[in-house]
């Protein structure tokens, strides 16, 4: 190689040389931001030799800006800021105190951050969320003075209220306007649909507010709901299941469904009888939360019988008498009748109870006198003397078995009942018919025979106004057995004594009465011979 070439060569390097240690110089000092780069071995960490282009360099440093922009994400992955390098918008070397990062924040649009402010975020300063104690990653060592590291969850800046029991994205029920209401919530898409009378509960009621670390927290997830008493007290205690919707919805407790498969046997009151045809409501008149009294049946039946039955205070129940199967017939027998002052006996049991308690059309029970006037009328009324009918007690002639059974003792009386006369019924002396009207005959029935018997001798032995029958007859046939003709006007001797009374006593021949005749005036032999 000739020396001129050398020379060339030498020139060339001086050349190069010169013109690299003139780059080297600094234009002025750093910034604060960068004071530690200041010096001339510094110089490539942000610029590379025989370019202006710093960009590259300044993302090897500046990772999370590069991150950012790799993503295309945040305001460096703008279309305001596309394109452009890091040295169009932060100068260098102009000192110390230079402004490197310049940005107006009353006009600044932040929608290009890809994060829109929008609700109370709008009225927010920015220093209210780019503060140190809300960057979540570092920042060259450093996180003072960037807007960098928020997060764009809501959690990056604000207390989780819920404690993580609720799914991190709070913009699925909350919006930037308020935390409350939550407007986007939506307890349709829960497991747990409000229906009814659910819709108008405060959410408050359902979901209590508890100190859980310390802090106050409303307990959203978590909450039984498998059963209605979970949140509702079961007045019924349990007699009918948990499932309170196999009777009742939402929208009215009171409003009940079908009970046609209602099992009122579980309850305390069996359906029984009579009940079990009754309408729900009859009883039931105040919906069916309302307990109803069932203890006695006067709870629901108003008493037909109007405090008869009222003993110190307190009336019975109607089931000591009555039955569910229907108030008729009576469950109150003969044995429990015969424990009161009137037994039941003969005639009277077979006598229905309507007979002597149902009286103008209302049953009477208490105050019935135990007389037989009390039922049955006296028909004797005052022709019977009062000793032999006291206090109008029919019992002391007649039995309770048969009203024609007579048990009276004809012999206290001044007619003593003899012969034929102990078979003859008692009407047939005592009741006479005149005219189709019965006459009673008892104390002013005069013991003469002709009160019940004809004269059929038609007055041949009346003596002072009177026949005397028993002279010649007896109370055992009508024949005149007692009758002796000796004492007669006419003694019967010789032939006579073997005749046949029809032979000299004959019937008259009179139109108007026939009779035989047995007084004569005439007895000599010539009126018969």
């Amino acid at each position: 190689m000739n020396k001129a070439v050398i020379h060339s060569i030498l020139f060339l390097i001086l050349t190069l040389l010169f013109h690299q240690l003139t780059a080297q110089i600094s234009p002025g000092e750093l910034t604060r931001a960068h004071a530690r780069l200041e010096g001339l071995t510094n110089c490539t960490k942000c610029h590379i030799l025989g370019q202006k282009e710093t960009t590259p360099k300044c993302l090897e440093c500046h990772v999370e800006i590069k991150n950012l922009m790799d993503a295309k994400r945040g305001y460096h992955a703008s279309s305001e800021v596309k394109g452009k390098e890091c040295r169009d918008c932060h100068g260098e070397h102009f000192g110390r105190n230079y402004q490197i990062v310049r940005m107006n924040e009353n006009t600044f649009n932040h929608n290009l951050t890809g994060y829109e402010l929008t609700g109370k975020h709008a009225q927010m300063k920015c220093a209210g969320c780019h503060n140190p104690q809300l960057i979540q990653y570092n920042i060259s060592q450093k996180k003072e003075g960037t807007f960098l590291g928020l997060g764009k969850e809501c959690l990056s800046c604000h207390e989780d209220y819920h404690q993580k029991t609720l799914p991190a994205n709070c913009h699925s029920c909350h919006n930037q306007d308020a935390f409350r209401p939550a407007s986007g919530f939506n307890h349709a898409k829960t497991r747990f649909p409000l229906i009814g009378k659910h819709q108008s509960v405060d959410c408050a009621e359902c979901h209590q507010t508890d100190l859980v670390n310390g802090k106050q927290f409303q307990r959203f997830a978590g909450i039984d709901f498998a059963n209605c008493t979970s949140c509702h007290e079961d007045v019924h205690r349990n007699k009918f299941g948990n499932d309170c919707r196999k009777c009742h919805n939402e929208f009215s407790f009171n409003e009940v469904k079908s009970l046609g498969s209602f099992n009122h046997n579980q309850t305390a009151f069996p359906l029984l009888g009579m009940h079990r045809v009754v309408d729900c409501k009859e009883c039931h008149s105040s919906g069916y939360t309302q307990p109803v009294k069932h203890n006695y049946c006067s709870d629901c039946h108003a008493d037909f019988h109007e405090n008869q039955f009222v003993k110190k205070g307190k009336s019975p129940d109607c089931a000591e008498c009555h039955s569910v199967n229907g108030f008729l017939p009576s469950s109150f027998g003969i044995e429990r009748h015969n424990q009161l002052i009137f037994k039941l006996e003969g005639a009277h049991l077979a006598t229905p109870c309507f007979s002597c308690h149902l009286q103008d059309e209302k049953w009477n029970f208490t105050g019935l006198g135990a007389r037989c006037v009390t039922c049955h009328e006296n028909i004797h009324q005052n022709v019977l003397p009062e000793k032999y009918m006291p206090e109008s007690d029919c019992k002391a002639c007649h039995s309770v078995g048969m009203w024609n059974e007579i048990l009276f003792d004809h012999n206290k009386t001044n007619f003593q009942l003899l012969g034929k006369h102990t078979q003859v019924d008692c009407r047939g002396c005592h009741f006479r018919e005149t005219n189709g009207m019965v006459k009673q005959q008892f104390s002013n029935l005069a013991g003469n025979c002709e009160n019940c018997h004809e004269d059929v001798h038609f007055k041949q032995f009346e003596e002072s106004g009177k026949n005397d029958c028993e002279r010649c007859h007896t109370f055992t046939n009508w024949l005149p057995e007692k009758f002796n003709h000796d004492n007669a006007r006419f003694k019967l001797d010789g032939k006579h004594a073997g005749l046949e009374c029809i032979l000299c006593h004959k019937p008259t021949d009179s139109l108007i009465r026939s009779y035989i005749i047995y007084k004569f005036d005439d007895i000599s032999c010539a009126s018969c011979h």
